[in-house]
């Protein structure tokens, strides 16, 4: 009750809004004035019963707020420059992200089974813990896990080899299991609640599309997967941006038979996953321990590919 009355609060802050349209936007899951500065008007109206014209008013008034408006080249350096980095636990793979996995952003690992894809996502858990002077952001994780994937007894080993206490570690990484789409999607949108009011500076989705393979296959249902995942990176983006926080998704990938020459897999979800992630990073199998990383896109980064290790304690560079 405390609570709802404090984003009831929060939202009245904004020209316009009293307590009943507050309550009519929370009601309509619309929490916070993050939540309602990265939606539109039409959706607001449509989902509250407010009109057009009121909607308008409020969505302006959220990104006024927020300081969402044009801004000078030299304001968007200075903006940057604010990114922060998480360490991965390799040298040579931090070297290659151009100093870790940053904030603000969405870095996309994608592979076949056993590149090494939920071992980073594990790893990434526990060193966001880890001091500013460590690589870490002293934070916390949320953990969406739509494979069963995550594995305990992988962090107590990973929270060990960093010199951090296990079981701290592990009251800091918040896990949920989505069950379908739908559900991953309903969880990002609690999100924008649950990140403003915690120390939470990563959030791992692994993996982003194998609800929506599953549950729309064939063609006759490409339309429609595409356009949900597309709204789901979208989610992503906005929580990485308005609240300075990394975002880190795992995909599959799937072989392509017109590919005669060179390597024939590709990441699935085509082309709304090829421009989502601002870094998209190819895992590959090599010997032993060994995996390889390859930058595939990246604005920022030039192309070049490195080689870590999965150990017993994690992600290291090879011996």
């Amino acid at each position: 009750m405390a609570d709802e009355k404090r984003r009831i609060q929060d939202l009245t802050d904004l020209p316009g809004v009293g307590p009943s349209t507050a309550q009519k936007l929370i009601e309509a899951g619309f929490t916070s004035i993050e939540a309602v500065a990265v939606a539109t008007p039409q959706e607001i109206s449509a989902a509250t019963g407010i009109s057009l014209p009121a909607a308008v008013k409020i969505v302006k008034a959220a990104r006024e707020a927020l300081d969402i408006r044009f801004k000078t080249a030299r304001e968007l350096k200075e903006e940057r420059l604010k990114v922060r980095k998480i360490t991965t636990g390799s040298k040579n793979l931090d070297e290659l992200l151009g100093g870790g996995v940053e904030t603000r952003t969405i870095t996309e690992f994608y592979g076949e089974y056993g590149s090494g894809k939920t071992q980073i996502c594990h790893q990434l858990s526990v060193n966001v813990q880890l001091p500013e002077d460590k690589g870490g952001l002293a934070a916390k994780a949320v953990y969406i896990d739509t494979e069963g994937t995550f594995r305990w007894e992988r962090i107590e080993q990973m929270a060990r080899g960093v010199g951090l206490d296990p079981d701290e570690v592990m009251e800091n990484i918040y896990w949920i299991r989505a069950i379908n789409s739908h559900h991953q999607m309903a969880i990002v949108d609690e999100l924008f609640d649950l990140v403003k009011k915690d120390n939470i500076k990563l959030i791992v989705v692994d993996s982003v599309t194998s609800h929506f393979r599953a549950e729309f296959p064939g063609r006759e249902n490409l339309a429609m997967r595409q356009q949900l995942l597309n709204r789901h990176l979208h989610q992503l983006m906005r929580l990485a941006e308005i609240y300075n926080v990394a975002v880190v998704i795992t995909n599959q990938v799937m072989a392509r038979p017109d590919v005669f020459y060179g390597d024939p897999t590709q990441a699935v979800g085509g082309h709304v996953l090829g421009h989502a992630p601002g870094v998209r990073v190819y895992l590959k199998k090599s010997r032993g321990n060994r995996r390889i990383a390859r930058v595939v896109d990246a604005p920022h980064l030039p192309e070049g590919e490195t080689v870590f290790a999965i150990t017993e304690w994690g992600i290291r560079d090879p011996e």
